[in-house]
């Protein structure tokens, strides 16, 4: 029996739902996101709740995923969701170029790096003089693969823990050469 999938979710008054067959599409004040369930995933709107539920013993894994899928959607139209990534490294920066990024990671070019127009942006600097990136959009799962493209375009390395990583994320570096002596 799935926990997770049991749970009813809780609609707010400013959020609508409509149901198309397995189409869901989820309406709030920060935008519209739509999703298509897998078959035999069933999703019902009852007042102010949302039940999800499915047909047969085969799809009881997709129970507490479509649950969840659909909770992320009402709160990602209800309020951003949010990723920060942390730029740590001598010489490294990024700067906002209309709705691009442009980095400077080391190499022998500047990186330019498209954003979505789903994505909000905002590049910052804290006390150390490192640059925090401020990633915002409705789409949990999307926000995330674009964080993630852009933390791959230059991973933290495990000696002086330079990179691009999340701003919530520990590095454990490793000891350098004259440790071992």
């Amino acid at each position: 029996m799935s926990k997770i999938g049991k749970k009813v979710i809780a609609i707010p008054a400013w959020v609508e739902i409509q149901i198309n067959g397995s189409t869901v599409i989820v309406k709030g004040p920060k935008g519209q996101l739509t999703h298509t369930f897998a078959k035999g995933v069933n999703v019902k709107v009852e007042w102010t709740e949302a039940i999800t539920s499915v047909d047969t013993e085969e799809q009881r894994n997709l129970w507490g995923l479509s649950r969840t899928l659909l909770n992320n959607m009402i709160e990602g139209v209800t309020k951003w969701y949010e990723k920060k990534l942390l730029i740590m490294g001598v010489g490294y920066a990024v700067k906002m170029e209309g709705k691009k990024f442009v980095f400077s990671l080391g190499f022998s070019h500047k990186i330019n790096f498209d954003i979505p127009q789903s994505i909000e942006a905002k590049v910052e600097q804290d006390a150390k003089g490192n640059y925090v990136i401020t990633l915002n959009g409705i789409d949990k799962q999307y926000l995330g693969e674009y964080a993630a493209k852009v933390k791959a375009l230059k991973t933290p390395e495990p000696y002086k823990g330079k990179g691009i990583r999340y701003f919530d994320e520990y590095i454990k570096l490793k000891p350098g050469k004259a440790a071992k002596k």
